[in-house]
């Protein structure tokens, strides 16, 4: 999607896609990464996610990345919390205790600004992209992150014909062709929520599944 699309969303507070909790695939399987505490984890396409605190509970150094600047301050708002702020090159970086949320393009993310990511949380950055910035999404993930990196991502996988994204359906097969020439790719959760989520009803959908995959970045 253009950037016009997103910073429009969150200008006119269309964000649906927010969750009002903690994302409960996080906290079920983020454990069994075994990541220790304080090393850092990449979000991207972050928004103001409350998973962003989550993470840092849990003694992580988050970095999250998100194209709106209004998510980025409401975030440190909503938490309470007053970020230093400065301008390095593409990013505007906002930065309190263990929690940095830069805004700005993903796509202009180096490796070396990631290069001590040891975690990868990616619960609505690869579901809002279509299919051929999908493609371009993985790649770059895979071109900047370090080696041994390890993170869960989440997906969904509907009928695409029957409803328009975003949230865009992304299938195993498809995941599995994007991430497997460089990670490890495990899916460890499959969930029917069809009747869980209001907005899939007028759509006539048969199936939306929420999926969880193990991404472990190879040697």
């Amino acid at each position: 999607m253009h950037e016009d699309f997103w910073q429009e969303r969150w200008a006119n507070d269309q964000i649906g896609f927010h969750q009002k909790a903690v994302n409960p695939y996080l906290a079920n399987h983020w454990p069994a990464l075994g990541l220790a505490a304080p090393s850092r984890v990449l979000v991207p396409l972050c928004g103001k996610s409350l998973d962003l605190a989550w993470l840092a509970g849990q003694g992580h150094r988050v970095l999250g990345v998100e194209l709106a600047e209004k998510a980025v301050q409401a975030f440190f708002a909503e938490q309470g919390m007053a970020p230093q702020v400065e301008q390095a090159g593409a990013f505007s970086r906002y930065r309190a205790g263990a929690l940095e949320l830069w805004c700005g393009d993903f796509f202009a993310l180096t490796a070396e600004d990631v290069a001590d990511c040891e975690g990868l949380f990616d619960r609505a950055a690869l579901i809002a992209l279509p299919p051929e910035l999908r493609r371009c999404y993985a790649e770059h993930l895979s071109r900047i992150l370090p080696r041994g990196c390890r993170g869960l991502l989440v997906t969904l996988d509907y009928e695409q014909e029957k409803m328009d994204g975003p949230p865009f359906s992304v299938p195993a097969e498809e995941v599995q062709a994007l991430f497997t020439s460089d990670w490890e790719v495990v899916e460890i959760e499959r969930c029917d929520v069809l009747g869980k989520n209001w907005r899939f009803e007028p759509y006539g959908l048969t199936r939306t599944d929420e999926n969880v995959y193990r991404l472990d970045k190879r040697d």
